[in-house]
Formats: structure tokens, C-alpha cells, sequence
């Protein structure tokens, strides 16, 4: 980074709605080449040990982040991490070569991790051994000081000055050997990471937000792995069309069949089998190869053993039992949906609506997002069922109840009380 550029990003922290047409800041400075240039790839133990010595001497925070393979591989594991620490530089990572990272992870264990959208990260990151005690994520931090684009590009470009090469965040990351432009890029990811960091805690203390971002951090870092999902193939794409049990048996079988392929060949299962083409079966319920073959998706293209083995799965749900076919939908174990509040409730749904109008305008005042400043399905179950009598004390009880950390019990409680009680006179 040349001197100009140090300077261009020391000089160009913009806080949100800061520019005016007579003020306007300077264009940004193409980020092109990592400081110390591209470093090799570590993919063998001893060049791993080496990085976890360098990094264990480090100081400061350290930068982190994942490249996956979504869209080509089957699943979310991580194909490449980097890092970069001030006087450790920056090291990319081969998780395929290196799986086990507890060590490097360990060695980092007492220091704060840098991410960016860390919710997106940290379930690979904890595959392969890594596992921060305390984080800070610029994605959020930029949410909660009210910056109306969050993507990494556009902070580093509103808040120091640069811009970011990002025409290789979809590719193929389990690609070997990884081309020598896709490292550049992934380098470049954590280059300024740390200097965001910096530059949003010190917004995030100007507004008065930085124990807000502090709770909301320690809330991500000690959250547990989340729990497999219940009847993952209900989020099949289309199946808003599929009414019937016995089609969704069809899309069920099909589903699984198609996930057992994918994770056999270590690839995506969109390129298994598409969703439109599960959806398509399920609504024609094809009662041969011959049929299955005529629908879109399973196209002459397919070859009669695979065929079969679509068709096999399409026959499982046509044979299954009245008593065995799938429901129409998961029981609800929360409130209704809103849109039925009115016919089932129309004094709860009096409640929601006064209570969204309360969180809107106190999300307006704050500058943030209203889903960060409160969780709508928190203020859903709130309204639902709120406390009786609906103090400013129970409010803030239930909130916290649902989830809520200090600071958001603090800010929307009162509004909260407020409008609840509007709601109910």
C-alpha cells in the first residue's frame, strides 16, 4: 500500500449520511495488491505450524475469513480461510490440506476475531477446529451505526476510501490449484479488515452504540451450533404448489434420494436434480420411467439409470400408506401467522400493529435497522401473549424472556408498555 493510500484511508471515515453535495468525498482508491503481496498457500503440516507460531506472536485483533464452495460442493465447508494479524501479516489457509485447524485456533483463543457477516462464517470455521472467544462483526457494526449498504465492498468504500475487487466471491473455491487472481482477491478480503474494525468502533462510540454492538457481538460468539433443521425438504423450492400429501411424499422421497446422490459425488444438489424438477414430479405423480422421462428436468439427457432411480423414489410415495404421507405443514409452535391475527384475535392484532408502528419510528430515531434493533418474532410473541398487567417492569421481563439482550430491553421496553396499552384501552 503505498503512502497515498495509507493516507486516503486514514482521511476518508464517513459517518452515515455525513456527505453533501458541497462536501462530497474523494473517489475511492482501487485496492489492487496486498501489502506484502500474495502469500503461498499453507497446505502441509509444517508450513501450519509455522502460522500458528507467527499468529500466536501477533498482536491485536486478527482478521478472519472463509471462502466456501456453495453452489458446487456439497455442504458449507470451508475451502480456503484467511487471516491477517499486525505483525503476523497475512497467511491463506487450505482447510483441504490442513482439516484440522484447532491448533491455529487455539493459539487465537484469547484474542478478538475480526468477520465480516460472522453468522456466515463461524459454522465452517467451527468444523475445522476454529471457534472465537470474543468477535467483532463490521457487518453488524455497520447495521446497528445506521450505514445503508453493509456489504464488505461498500464499507471498506464508504468508511476508508477503497474499493474492492469482488468478481470471485461466487466461484468455485474447492478449485486445485486455486488461480493466482482468486488469492489475490481472498487476501485482499482481510487486508482492511482490522482497519474497519477500528474505524466502526469509533462511529459506534460517537453514537453512543458501542455496548449495544459489544452485547450483540458476545450474543454471536456464544451461540451453540444450531439444531439440524426439522423436515429440511419442505424448503424446496415451488412447493407453494404442492398441496397434496401424497405429492408431498413425492417431493420428500425425491428430496432425500437427491441428497444422498449429492453428498456421495461431493456436489451441489441443485446440480443433482433441480427443485423444479421435484416439484414437477410431485405435481404429475408419473406412474412409470416413460412419464417421469416426458417432465421437465428429467430431460433426454438423463440416463436410464438415473431415471430409475428417480422413478424408484416417485414409487415409495405412490405405495405409502394414507397414515404415513407427510402433513400439509409443520405444527406451529408460535403465534399464528400475522396476516390471521385479525380473524383469530382482533385485539392482539391491534396490539402488533401498534406495537410495529412503536418499533419503526424508535428504529427511525436510533438509525438502524428495525430487525436489529428488536427481533420481529420477539415483538410477535410479545403481542400475542403479553404480561398482565403490561408494566414497564413485565414488558421488559418477557422481552428478555425471548431473547432480547440488555440494550434492546432498554431502548424498546418503554415504546413497547406504550403501545400495548394504546392497544387494549
Amino acid at each position: 500500500m503505498t503512502d497515498a493510500q495509507e493516507t486516503a484511508a486514514e482521511t476518508t471515515l464517513r459517518a452515515p449520511g455525513d456527505a453533501t453535495q458541497a462536501h462530497l468525498p474523494p473517489a475511492p482508491v482501487p485496492l489492487l495488491e496486498p501489502r506484502e503481496g500474495i502469500p503461498p498457500v499453507v497446505a502441509g503440516p509444517e508450513e501450519l505450524a509455522g502460522i500458528v507460531a507467527a499468529f500466536a506472536a501477533g498482536h491485536g485483533p486478527v482478521a478472519v475469513d472463509a471462502e466456501r464452495a456453495s453452489g458446487y460442493r456439497y455442504g458449507q465447508r470451508a475451502y480456503l480461510v484467511q487471516l491477517r494479524r499486525a505483525g503476523a501479516g497475512t497467511a491463506l489457509v487450505d482447510p483441504v490440506g490442513c482439516p484440522d485447524l484447532s491448533a491455529l485456533g487455539a493459539a487465537l483463543g484469547d484474542t478478538e476475531w475480526v468477520l465480516h457477516a460472522a453468522t456466515q462464517d463461524l459454522p465452517c470455521l467451527r468444523d475445522i477446529g476454529m471457534v472465537p472467544d470474543r468477535l467483532f462483526d463490521t457487518e453488524l457494526a455497520g447495521r446497528l451505526a445506521g450505514y445503508a449498504r453493509v456489504g464488505l465492498g461498500a464499507m471498506v468504500e464508504n468508511v476508508l476510501g477503497y474499493s474492492l475487487e469482488k468478481g470471485h466471491s461466487a466461484v468455485d473455491w474447492s478449485t486445485r490449484p486455486l488461480p493466482e487472481p482468486w488469492l489475490r482477491y481472498a487476501a485482499l478480503d482481510v487486508e482492511l479488515l482490522v482497519d474497519l474494525r477500528d474505524a466502526l468502533e469509533e462511529e459506534l462510540e460517537r453514537q453512543g452504540k458501542r455496548e449495544w454492538a459489544r452485547q450483540e457481538f458476545a450474543a454471536i460468539a456464544a451461540a451453540p451450533p444450531p439444531p439440524p433443521r426439522k423436515d429440511p425438504w419442505r424448503r424446496t423450492s415451488g412447493m407453494h404448489k404442492v398441496r397434496r400429501r401424497r405429492q408431498l411424499a413425492v417431493v420428500r422421497e425425491l428430496w432425500t434420494a437427491r441428497d444422498g446422490v449429492a453428498r456421495r459425488r461431493d456436489v451441489s444438489p441443485g446440480k443433482v436434480l433441480g427443485d423444479a424438477a421435484i416439484v414437477e414430479a410431485a405435481l404429475a405423480l408419473p406412474a412409470n420411467v416413460r412419464a417421469l422421462a416426458a417432465l421437465p428436468g428429467f430431460g433426454h439427457r438423463m440416463g436410464r439409470r438415473q431415471l430409475d432411480h428417480w422413478q424408484a423414489a416417485v414409487d415409495r410415495a405412490r405405495a405409502l400408506p394414507e397414515s404415513e404421507l407427510p402433513l400439509p405443514a409443520q405444527p406451529v409452535t408460535g403465534p399464528p401467522p400475522p396476516r390471521s391475527w385479525a380473524d383469530k384475535d382482533p385485539v392482539a392484532a391491534a396490539r402488533l400493529s401498534a406495537a410495529r408502528a412503536a418499533v419503526t419510528a424508535l428504529a427511525e430515531r436510533l438509525a438502524m435497522p428495525q430487525e436489529n434493533l428488536i427481533s420481529p418474532d420477539t415483538v410477535r410473541r410479545l403481542c400475542w401473549e403479553p404480561p398482565a398487567p403490561a408494566t414497564p417492569e413485565s414488558v421488559a421481563a418477557a422481552l428478555a424472556g425471548h431473547g432480547a439482550r440488555p440494550w434492546q430491553v432498554e431502548q424498546v421496553a418503554p415504546a413497547l408498555t406504550a403501545a400495548l396499552g394504546t392497544a387494549s384501552a
